[in-house]
């Protein structure tokens, strides 16, 4: 685990920004994902190899600096912010930052949300609540224990549930995660919407990414959604929905059901033209893009300089932001990048 001081100093005001966050492309940035660690206590097969070399705490920023990080960027314009990981709740201290950053909530930052395997959620989920979250994404491949064993190198999903209890017990909507993976979960597809239905829980569905070498080869279980969506029709038509929560999901009415269905479709129908996201690593580095190594450093220059010194870096992210990702998947291709979705967050 990575660990800071629980305390906080008085929040400072911050006056630099002026201009809000646009990229080259007219693009309105207008969401920032925060990576607080790198470190999970699961090792899910699409996302990290089985054996990780992790960060050293003092190339991780302090929960000071993320707060700090996150004022100014919500200065510039930012509306919403996900704290990510790895797994964000490993990080001690975590529902602090959650209370520090969720007091811009209402004056000037819209929704403070969080994503999670659900493994430590039944210790936290009031705390969470308490800092001004609302709404929480929960990543779950499998209904089945021994899948999930499978799935996760031996997580214990009764965790999950746990958490996932604790969670509808403090207030929290849920979105449920699943990835399609194709010969290990297609067949839960159905099963899984129909849970969430009766647990009123939301279900998004994701097509693998080719991000970082895990261990095996994501192309013998890629499922591309375009075809999971005609299984599903086949049983419950649907019907395209105006809903958005900040990111790439598409959100469709399933006939039948309250839960809504996302689907996040990187390979099979790109979604970069109206992109309003940036994303800082738990090591203080900006990517503009999941799918490209090109960031800038924004650690260096706060260590040494201040916001002050941030400030520009800022504006050349903007610039370098690309117009669209360059994932693809197939037998012999390299990922798209050397990283792990971990040391990005999702």
């Amino acid at each position: 685990m990575t660990g800071s001081s629980p305390s906080f100093r008085p929040m400072e005001t911050v006056t630099l920004p002026r201009n809000m966050l646009t990229d080259a492309l007219g693009r309105r940035i207008s969401y920032l994902r925060i990576s607080v660690t790198d470190r999970c206590d699961l090792r899910c097969r699409y996302c990290m190899a089985e054996r990780m070399t992790f960060l050293p705490k003092d190339r991780v920023l302090t929960l000071e600096e993320i707060a700090l990080l996150a004022d100014l960027f919500i200065a510039r314009g930012i509306r919403k912010i996900r704290l990510t990981g790895g797994e964000p709740l490993v990080r001690r201290d975590i529902t602090d930052l959650a209370r520090r950053i969720g007091r811009h909530l209402g004056d000037g930052l819209e929704e403070l949300t969080l994503t999670t395997n659900g493994t430590r959620l039944a210790q936290h989920a009031d705390d969470l609540y308490d800092a001004g979250i609302r709404r929480i994404n929960v990543s779950l491949d499998s209904l089945d224990p021994d899948r999930f064993a499978h799935v996760t190198r031996n997580g214990d999903i009764r965790q999950v549930f746990e958490g996932l209890r604790a969670a509808r017990s403090a207030g929290l909507a849920v979105k449920i995660n699943m990835v399609a993976l194709k010969g290990i979960n297609e067949d839960e597809i159905l099963p899984m919407i129909r849970w969430c239905d009766s647990q009123g829980f939301d279900l998004t569905l994701i097509e693998t990414m080719p991000l970082g070498d895990t261990g095996e080869d994501r192309t013998d279980h890629y499922l591309p959604l375009t075809q999971v969506a005609d299984m599903i029709r086949q049983h419950h038509p649907l019907t395209p929905v105006g809903h958005r929560t900040g990111g790439p999901a598409r959100y469709h009415s399933v006939a039948g059901m309250n839960a809504r269905l996302g689907l996040i479709t990187p390979l099979t129908q790109n979604f970069c033209s109206d992109c309003n996201r940036m994303r800082i690593t738990c090591e203080g580095k900006i990517f503009m893009c999941l799918g490209h190594d090109d960031h800038v450093d924004l650690k260096t220059a706060f260590r040494t300089g201040g916001l002050g010194a941030v400030e520009p870096l800022i504006d050349r992210a903007l610039r370098l932001k690309p117009a669209k990702h360059d994932f693809q998947i197939g037998k012999g291709l390299q990922p798209a990048v050397r990283r792990h979705m971990s040391s990005t967050g999702g």
